[in-house]
């Protein structure tokens, strides 16, 4: 597999989450949109450093932004989980309303 090969692939899988999180109303649904981008971002970085310069502070700076990418959806997941027991609003639409 080559460089260009693996930035296709990454290409690909952002334009599937980018389409998910833009045509789709549902909050998780959007967050996984979010999660593919973050995923293929991921993906062109560990390319990148694999290709270019395979040095071992890549594979740190990856495992950093993995770890940061984990606890961002975690916090994603339980403010779209509280919204939905609150005001049982699990589209987009519905929460345009909060608030501090």
């Amino acid at each position: 597999m080559t460089l260009e090969a693996t930035l296709l692939i990454a290409a690909a899988i952002f334009s599937v989450g980018l389409y998910g999180a833009i045509s789709q109303q549902v909050v998780v649904m959007v967050m996984m949109g979010l999660e593919l981008m973050i995923n293929a971002v991921i993906l062109a970085a560990a390319g990148f450093w694999w290709f270019l310069a395979p040095h071992p502070t890549g594979q740190v700076l990856l495992l950093v932004i993995i770890a940061a990418m984990t606890v961002e959806m975690a916090m994603g997941f339980a403010v779209a989980t509280h919204l939905h027991r609150e005001r049982h609003a699990d589209m987009t639409d519905m929460a345009t309303d909060l608030s501090g």
